[in-house]
């Protein structure tokens, strides 16, 4: 409440009081509060929108924000990070945006670029297209606010997606399924993993560790936030149609996307498809050795032969697994208690002890045959599942004495 030092009588007082109420119920306008570049006002939001040519769209994206402005009543710059050649950047200067320039390429890189200078204490991101109505961030934003959440996104697949604004490919097989796969793999719990259109607060975009530069970056905001067990909420969202030439290229933005997912989830790419390869096939080499029947059907030396190959193949992607988690840096490490125990409590002289026993093992009853083999005087020996079984054992310890090594050089 505004009061005065400077009364001297009740006119004066009663005056006072009047500008201050008055004052109070003032709204100012977009140009009142919108903080441009050489502003010394402290934005609390930052709007910000990659562009690459976007003349078509930019003036209404930009129009949009300003309702949003006046609705919220709250300091707040327009960052546009722009690598145009066409009058984008002009346009965007002339309505009060601050323009900054990437120093390098990519969708994600210029996103990581303006975050990077925008001052607000919440950041909003959209593409400056026309596809994202802008005027709804007042409603993002309390979301964000009523919840205590860390991000809101707006959910195309929720709410409603407009004639011609996306691919039918995209909407119900594309989209649907890089969601499913990105909610499996890092619990993000959301329905639209690629809307582009979402609020959140400076402490969660400094709490993720963003790197990529291209248009997996919508897909490593969720992955990182979901890892780190940051709250994403959503809100339905209109999508409408893009103006200006499109930019997306389908499917090989879309394997970008599945490739990342992948790469830094290397619990599903390489650990468990490797321990359930091992465990099957040395669950079908123990039924065919013992000689156990499955409805009344015995599994033969072929059978056993398939289940060795698979057993050798399940190590061998296990020990990926293992590698990726010690080499490298994954978004989604490993969770599987395997894999946990084995970067824990692996060094090389453990490993390369475990395989030269297994080797050893197998090595024994293999110079057995080979012995047998030569007073035979160099006849048919036949194939038997112990030869199998020793074969096998030879291969797996070769390949854990030389992982041993590689994964001592790598961690």
């Amino acid at each position: 409440m505004a009061t005065s030092t400077d009364v001297h009588d009740g006119e004066t007082d009663d005056r006072a009081a009047g500008a201050a109420a008055t004052a109070t119920h003032e709204r100012g306008s977009a140009d009142d509060l919108l903080v441009g570049p050489d502003s010394e006002t402290t934005p609390r939001l930052s709007v910000v929108m990659p562009t690459l040519n976007e003349e078509e769209g930019i003036e209404t994206c930009i129009s949009w924000i300003r309702t949003a402005i006046e609705e919220l009543q709250i300091p707040t710059e327009i960052v546009v990070s722009d690598s145009s050649t066409d009058q984008t950047p002009q346009i965007a200067r002339e309505m009060g945006a601050v323009v900054v320039e990437p120093d390098g390429t990519g969708y994600g890189y210029a996103y990581r670029y303006a975050f990077e200078r925008a001052r607000g204490d919440y950041i909003a991101m959209g593409d400056a297209d026309t596809t994202y109505d802008f005027t709804q961030i007042p409603r993002l934003l309390d979301h964000l606010e009523e919840t205590g959440a860390d991000m809101v996104m707006g959910s195309r697949l929720d709410g409603e997606i407009r004639d011609g604004a996306m691919p039918t490919l995209h909407q119900h097989i594309g989209n649907p399924l890089l969601t499913r796969f990105l909610n499996t793999f890092y619990r993000a719990g959301v329905s639209d993993a690629h809307s582009g259109f979402r609020v959140f607060t400076r402490e969660a975009y400094e709490a993720m560790d963003l790197e990529t530069t291209g248009m997996e970056f919508a897909s490593e905001m969720i992955m990182d936030a979901g890892a780190r067990d940051l709250e994403i909420e959503e809100v339905p969202i209109v999508y409408h149609e893009r103006e200006g030439e499109e930019t997306l290229d389908s499917f090989r933005d879309g394997w970008r996307h599945v490739r990342f997912m992948l790469v830094n989830a290397p619990a599903y790419l390489f650990s468990i498809p490797g321990l359930l390869l091992t465990l099957f096939g040395a669950l079908v080499m123990g039924i065919g050795h013992t000689g156990t029947p499955i409805n009344g059907v015995g599994l033969g030396i072929n059978s056993m032969i398939a289940g060795s190959l698979f057993t050798i193949l399940g190590i061998q992607v296990g020990s990926l697994g293992v590698f990726a988690s010690v080499a490298s840096d994954p978004i989604k490490s490993p969770s599987d208690s395997v894999t946990n125990w084995i970067t824990e409590h692996a060094t090389l002289e453990r490993g390369a002890t475990i395989g030269l026993l297994v080797f050893t093992g197998g090595a024994v009853y293999a110079t057995w045959l080979v012995v047998q083999w030569t007073l035979s005087g160099f006849g048919a020996v036949p194939f038997t599942p112990s030869a199998l079984i020793a074969f096998t054992s030879v291969v797996i310890g070769v390949q854990l004495v030389f992982s041993s090594f590689f994964l001592s050089a790598v961690n």
